[in-house]
């Protein structure tokens, strides 16, 4: 499918022939018919990403400081890379669209294939054929309401959120500062609510149309009679409400409503502008000053956005979708008049041109600027990036499952140190992604459905770097399809899941590998070395400085990321195993009594062999510290790991140090994993090991839940009865 694309670190735009987007659960998949593109919104994204990387970074100065922090922990080299690979990832634009329906997730009861519905989102309601949309950032389109007019559905949320932000009442003076797209629709909506509406723009073809759209009076705002004008127009009140929709880094508008305004009045910024507030005019009238959030309750909320949870409509009356709801409404009845915004057409083929004109390389005077789709043109499950090598029997071809950070920058270098290990095909949930990473990488096919993939008879491995809820899912896929599996942690985010991976392993001939990386970092390994021969029972401190993570985030989510025990801690549990090598004896977790999160949990494991090991998971902590530190105490002899970064080994009163860039084993694990495929070897980590450290991480929620010791043999009945 066609789909444009701008590569954030040159500026560049093309018109890329990516694969289809997945449906996942909670949402829909959409044929779009037409999308608009907003001027303002992409013209600063335009404008951010042709600036160098001094600029770029003066506009993110937050993100300078993580990258700061990881050259610390990484070395310069990886963290060079890791940005570079930001840089060079595609941005998808766009983020209001309308289309019908092909397809349905799981969970979603409201939509069908068929249905003509508004999209919206960045990241969601994109400019191209097709688009993944959550089911709460899309709404039906009503039967006297075109797509044209439908692909206008955000913008007019926006809109509508501003004016319920300034909560205007039936005849009251509203002044809209900045008569662009956003401000056009809001001076329709102002009058469909009954309100006296003058307007203002610094430029003689905005004000036109803002006289076009339906505002009793419009203005030069830089006119030297501005206040008598005004104060004719009021009656010599003032406005009672001013919503500014400009977007600018002058402070004007912002002196230009306390200027207008009536005493008590309220202002409202919508839009992107300088706000030093002007302190004697806003306080000697005693001015309400609100910003308006996008469209409305709900957006920048994931639990919303992402997982579909909807806001009680007797606490919460107008929500985003609800506000697209409604101004669809007004359109369907002929109160918004969207034929005097739209002012250009282009088919999708020439975007380009389109985008000319937003970037004012032409001086042509625009407004509404719509794309369009050909909603009829066939569309294949795979694409083709890269013409195919031919391949030996028996080599190693991947098909890869995921195209994040962690794939890019710890997975794929790896893989193509390999002249006989070949990167076959990619799968992503986002489209452009998938053909960014094909490009980058080498790989010849994009696919967009599992399906395709695990029947492609020339891949025989899969690694899976996906979130963490469809593990289980494709590693039962791939297992049932012989291929060889590597997917990272966690194995499972539930009993069943395990189970299942369990039973279909059982029946087949081919094995999964966990990414529990950590026993294969060259520190552990020499920690393992200088332990050898021991004969008594470990004693393992481990502290892990993990720092907090939203509650919203999909990590926290139980059905999506499992929670940071199950989707981090896991990696702990398997590697104080790995340094005992001994079967699970018993565990007991506490949390802190307000740590509904559990993220913040002490964990006491002990073994067969009589080792324990106390892992300390902590999010109350300060990121700048180091994240990890393992203490080993055995038979008078002690070895600390400080963050991967530094290793002690201590015995008879001497100390060995070690130092190193932070190494925590991903590529040494890779190298053995794929040794052990072309040689016909077991693999570096056995099975049932991976599954038994799952289980230990399950045990934990469980001693939390009970607040009791939980033993192994006990609890892993429930797996191999």
């Amino acid at each position: 499918m066609k789909q444009i694309i701008q590569n954030y670190r040159t500026g560049e735009l093309k018109i890329e022939e990516v694969p289809l987007p997945v449906v996942k659960n909670g949402g829909v998949l959409v044929r779009n018919h037409y999308s608009v593109i907003s001027a303002g919104t992409e013209r600063a994204t335009l404008e951010v990403s042709k600036k160098g990387y001094i600029g770029k970074a003066k506009e993110r100065p937050e993100q300078v400081k993580q990258v700061i922090q990881i050259a610390k922990k990484q070395g310069l080299k990886k963290t060079f890379d890791l940005v570079m690979a930001k840089l060079n990832t595609p941005v998808p634009l766009g983020y209001s669209s309308s289309g019908m329906v092909i397809d349905v997730g799981k969970n979603v009861s409201e939509f069908q294939a068929g249905d003509r519905v508004a999209c919206a989102g960045a990241g969601y309601a994109n400019h191209a054929e097709v688009i993944f949309v959550p089911k709460n950032l899309c709404v039906s389109i009503p039967p006297d309401v075109t797509f044209e007019e439908a692909a206008y559905t955000t913008l007019g949320a926006i809109a509508l959120q501003g004016i319920r932000q300034a909560e205007v009442r039936l005849g009251e003076t509203v002044g809209v500062i900045g008569l662009g797209l956003i401000g056009l629709l809001t001076v329709q909506l102002l009058k469909a609510a009954g309100c006296r509406v003058i307007a203002f723009d610094i430029d003689p073809f905005a004000i036109g149309n803002g006289k076009a759209c339906g505002a009793d009076s419009a203005l030069d705002s830089h006119s030297d009679d501005i206040d008598s004008i005004v104060q004719s127009f009021t009656q010599n009140i003032g406005a009672d409400t001013v919503i500014i929709t400009a977007a600018t880094p002058s402070n004007e508008p912002v002196e230009l409503a306390g200027a207008i305004s009536r005493k008590k009045g309220r202002v409202v910024v919508v839009g992107n502008v300088g706000m030093n507030i002007p302190r004697n005019v806003y306080y000697r009238k005693e001015l309400d000053f609100k910003i308006s959030c996008s469209y409305g309750p709900g957006r920048y909320d994931p639990n919303y956005e992402e997982y579909g949870v909807d806001y009680p409509v007797g606490y919460i009356r107008w929500t985003e979708k609800r506000n697209m709801e409604a101004f669809l409404q007004l359109v369907n009845d002929k109160k918004i008049d969207i034929s005097k915004i739209t002012t250009h057409k282009f088919k999708i083929e020439n975007a380009d041109k389109a985008y000319e004109i937003i970037s004012n390389k032409n001086g042509e005077r625009f407004v509404g600027v719509l794309l369009e789709y050909d909603s009829q043109r066939e569309i294949q499950p795979r694409v083709k990036v890269k013409n195919e090598k031919p391949y030996a029997e028996g080599e190693i071809r991947i098909g890869l499952i995921g195209a994040g950070s962690f794939a890019q920058s710890s997975i794929l270098p790896v893989l193509k140190k390999y002249n006989d290990v070949h990167l076959a095909g990619i799968l992503a949930a986002e489209s452009h992604s998938s053909q960014n990473v094909a490009q980058k990488f080498g790989i010849p096919f994009c696919y967009s459905e599992a399906a395709s993939l695990f029947n492609d008879s020339s891949i025989n491995t899969i690694i899976i770097a996906t979130r963490h809820n469809l593990h289980s899912l494709y590693v039962i896929h791939g297992l049932k399809s012989n291929k060889n599996i590597y997917v990272e942690k966690p194995l499972a985010l539930t009993e069943s899941e395990l189970l299942d991976i369990i039973h279909v392993r059982q029946s087949g001939n081919k094995d999964v590998l966990v990414g529990f990386n950590r026993r294969f970092a060259p520190f552990i390994q020499r920690c393992r070395e200088f332990f050898a021969n021991r004969s008594a029972p470990f004693f393992i401190n481990y502290r892990i400085n993990a720092g907090p993570i939203p509650p919203e985030h999909w990590i926290q989510s139980h059905e999506e990321g499992g929670g940071r025990i199950i989707g981090e801690v896991c990696h702990f549990v398997d590697l104080c195993q790995f340094l005992c090598q001994s079967d699970y004896d018993s565990v007991f977790a506490q949390s802190v009594e307000d740590n509904k999160l559990r993220d913040s949990v002490s964990i006491t494991i002990k073994f067969d062999d009589h080792s324990v090991a106390n892992i300390n998971y902590l999010s109350n902590g300060d990121k700048s510290y180091p994240k990890e530190r393992i203490e080993v105490f055995c038979q008078n002899s002690i070895a600390v790991i400080n963050d991967f970064q530094k290793l002690e080994l201590i015995r008879g009163g001497k100390n060995k140090s070690y130092k190193s860039i932070q190494d925590k084993g991903i590529s040494h694990q890779m190298d053995a994993w794929l040794k052990s495929l072309k040689e016909g070897k077991p693999i570096p980590v056995p099975f049932m090991e991976s599954v038994n450290s799952t289980i230990a991480t399950f045990m934990i929620h469980e001693s939390l839940d009970k607040g009791q010791v939980i033993y192994f043999d006990k609890y892993s009945q429930r797996f191999f009865k």
